[in-house]
């Protein structure tokens, strides 16, 4: 290999004393980022402000009635007895609720809890006890807390007695409880996945252990690093972006290990010295590595332009995960490769002059059928996945209410049921308007006038100053489910007679106005992403193939896969899994990972292809391209998918959701898409795919025969 640049910066690596220095600088800085690492969880902000689109009505609100209120999440406790509450259920109730009302800790404000009430004065079925509980004390986990110690009253001595805690109090600690420990599930989860596809791909037990050990380096670092940035940098990270960076660190991470570790192995029949092996496979692999690791981060880097809170905070810290993935498999894991030596393949060691395997396995045998008849092959795919699209009528991207949220039925949901057989349905989760001063009779009648708004329950709640620095605080209670579609047009009613009084700068939020606020914001920002994404990855082609038509085929065919992807996810959730509906971001988030982490296949294999074009013609540059990469690319599809898959194993539908249309998509991407598609458009396009590059001549070289 001529001593270029990036022959160079390869040896740096994977030198014969540089290799030792890579090591020792990596243990360094895991023993210091290892305790870092652990307090990520310590770092999540998962409060309300964190997850909502800042300049949103309801963001405004939000902040605006702190001035009147604390930030509380109320728990709602609901007591049933169809038949009629008993003398001695009342008798506990009463003791329940005095319990309740002299609790102070975890950030309870018993002394403000509403209660207990009655659905009717004469035999009673039900009772309602509302509990403010502090959201600035601890967080998710903190309200989780507080239910527990709540649950620990009202739970003794039911004989019979229904007892549920519902309301944002309740909701957000069975989400706490579901996203617990999902730092460990997911580590497990994808940890198995990777160890059980490295072990059934190379069937080296030696080989399994260095990618494992370095794409667990490259997560505690990165993890670190967001920590500190989170800690000292105001960067919000929540459970949902640390969920993400597991999966996305261990997928990505172990992909460009395959690659590497694929274009290593070929280096080592051909070169004695493995280090020259490992340089010569970092310079010809490591450009379509780091493109690709470029064109996921500065995909998740464009999520920064999103309103919402948690799609925006989620970009930086993806794009730090793929940063520092990209870099540990860059510089520790061809490192301990070359420290290894050969025998880290045995039992099936590559000795200089044995035959690639690859050349004639099955990828080769599935060019060689494609090149018979390319475009009849691709135009046959295309319209099997434009079929798989129409999938998408079933799509339900339209938000999830509280019951449709959880895989299960938790007691939040039991006793929002419970809850609305007997009392208003937005009992404890209640419309919040703030208005000027001036105008809060004006305000408070049209507020009490507005449809959907139960009668008599407008005004100011207990404990909270009628008038502060110039601005009224009301509350009123809507007549159907706070996660209703109705509950949403009440918003939108209450807005509109609201804005229309005069000199008020009446504002409209609370927990319903919120929910419709963060699902149009999510609408906006994949109207905004998706182009602005597709535009980004194009560019990044564009500069990488040094060509326009074959950038413009990639970037088609992986629209395609994407809308095929969510067709078939679509009509999987309703016929299969049972689910009512999908998350407003859902297409969005779907498109990112599948966009961003799907072109990395089709960046490998094309490549590659370009590489054998400039030797032996685009014909033939194609079915080496596809035989070299295949089963590479299908191992590392599977790892991909199979990690996202792990997602599923959270009781959240919107993880479940997410995680099954990433597999699926990217299964689709690496069997047919990549394999099958590409493969064939390229073969019909020949050397035209190259477009407007010097590989768009005609080669002496390129058998020009077939279509």
């Amino acid at each position: 290999m001529a001593p270029g640049t990036s022959g160079k910066l390869a040896l740096l690596v994977c030198g014969k004393r540089s290799k030792w220095v890579v090591l020792v600088l990596w243990i360094v800085l895991l023993v210091a980022v290892a305790p870092l690492a652990q307090k990520l969880t310590d770092a999540e902000q998962n409060d309300a402000s964190s997850w909502l689109p800042g300049s949103a009505e309801s963001t405004q609100v939000l902040n605006l009635q702190k001035e009147f209120l604390p930030d509380t999440a109320p728990a709602v406790v609901i007591y049933a007895r169809p038949d009629g509450l008993t003398q001695a259920d009342r008798t506990k109730i009463q003791a329940d609720a005095a319990r309740i009302k002299a609790m102070t800790q975890h950030g309870i404000f018993g002394t403000r809890a509403l209660g207990p009430a009655y659905d009717r004065p004469v035999g009673p079925r039900a009772a309602q006890l509302i509990v403010p509980i502090s959201v600035d004390e601890g967080g998710w986990n903190g309200i989780a807390d507080a239910v527990k110690d709540i649950r620990g009253v009202v739970s003794g001595n039911t004989d019979g007695l229904e007892v549920h805690i519902t309301g944002p109090g309740g909701f957000s600690s069975d989400s706490a409880d579901a996203f617990s420990g999902i730092d460990g599930t997911l580590l497990y989860s994808a940890l198995a996945v990777v160890v059980i596809i490295l072990l059934l791909t190379y069937r080296s037990i030696a080989l399994l252990l260095v990618p494992v050990l370095s794409v667990i380096g490259a997560l505690f670092t990165a993890q670190a690093a967001i920590y500190l940035l989170a800690t000292h940098a105001g960067l919000v990270v929540n459970a949902q972006s640390a969920g993400i960076l597991t999966v996305l660190v261990f997928g990505a991470g172990t992909d460009y290990a395959l690659l590497l570790i694929a274009r290593y192995r070929e280096e080592l029949r051909r070169h004695e010295d493995r280090h020259e092996a490992m340089a010569l496979a970092l310079h010809r692999a490591g450009p379509a590595i780091l493109a690709s690791a470029a064109t996921v981060a500065v995909s998740m880097l464009c999520l920064l332009f999103a309103e919402m809170n948690s799609t925006s905070g989620l970009g930086p810290v993806a794009a730090i995960g793929i940063t520092i993935g990209v870099t540990a498999m860059m510089t520790l894991f061809p490192a301990l490769l070359v420290i290894a030596g050969r025998w880290v393949f045995w039992p099936t060691i590559p000795h200089v002059g044995s035959t690639e395997p690859t050349r004639t396995g099955l990828w080769s045998r599935v060019g060689q059928r494609i090149d018979r008849k390319p475009r009849t092959v691709w135009v046959t795919t295309a319209l099997i996945l434009a079929v798989l699209s129409l999938g998408l009528i079933s799509l339900k991207a339209a938000g999830l209410s509280n019951a449709e949220s959880f895989t299960g039925k938790p007691d939040s949901v039991t006793g929002q049921e419970v809850e609305a057989r007997y009392f208003a349905a937005g009992a404890g989760q209640p419309l919040v308007v703030i208005a000027k001063a001036s105008a809060s009779g004006r305000v408070e009648a049209a507020f009490a006038s507005v449809k959907g708004i139960a009668p008599g329950s407008v005004g100011v709640p207990a404990g909270a100053p009628a008038q502060k620095n110039g601005l009224v605080y009301l509350e009123g209670t809507t007549t159907t489910a706070p996660d209703s579609q109705a509950a949403k047009d009440t918003v939108d009613r209450a807005r509109d007679r609201l804005h229309a009084v005069p000199g008020a700068d009446a504002k409209v939020g609370g927990g319903t106005a919120t929910i419709l606020d963060a699902n149009r914001a999510a609408q906006r920002d994949s109207e905004l992403l998706i182009p602005l994404i597709l535009v980004v990855v194009l560019i990044i082609l564009g500069f990488l193939l040094r060509a326009l038509v074959a950038p413009l085929v990639l970037i088609g065919t992986v629209v395609l896969s994407f809308a095929a992807a969510l067709g078939v996810s679509a009509l999987a959730f309703r016929h299969i899994f049972g689910f009512e509906g999908e998350d407003t971001a859902f297409p969005l988030f779907v498109f990112v990972f599948l966009v961003a982490l799907g072109i990395d296949y089709n960046i490998f294999l094309m490549t590659r292809i370009r590489e054998e074009t400039a030797h032996s013609g685009t014909r033939q540059g194609t079915l080496t391209g596809l035989a070299a990469t295949g089963g590479v690319i299908t191992s590392a599809g599977l790892v991909l998918a199979g990690t996202f898959a792990a997602l599923a194993t959270l009781p959240i539908v919107g993880f479940a959701e997410i995680g099954f249309a990433v597999a699926f998509g990217v299964l689709l991407d690496t069997f047919i898409v990549r394999s099958v598609l590409v493969s064939a458009i390229t073969l019909d396009l020949r050397n035209r795919v190259w477009w407007p590059s010097r590989l768009d001549h005609p080669s002496a070289d390129d058998d020009r025969s077939g279509p």
